[in-house]
């Protein structure tokens, strides 16, 4: 299981660019379909909605890819 995190964290995860860092608006813990893909989610395994600092995007990751930032 990795770490909980809660909406309103600041978090960073690495992608395809870089670092990138953000906060979490939603923890999702049940299945759901994510920009029309289905995301397998629990709340001993959430996914996490991150609205990126620098930009307007938002992604989806699970809580192994994050890290908690200050």
């Amino acid at each position: 299981m990795s770490q909980q995190f809660h909406v309103g964290d600041h978090v960073r995860w690495n992608s395809e660019a870089g670092h990138v860092s953000g906060r979490i608006v939603k923890v999702h813990t049940s299945d759901t379909l994510y920009k029309g893909h289905p995301r397998r989610c629990s709340p001993e395994d959430p996914q996490y909605e991150i609205k990126s600092d620098r930009t307007d995007h938002v992604a989806m990751h699970k809580g192994a890819a994050l890290q908690k930032i200050a």
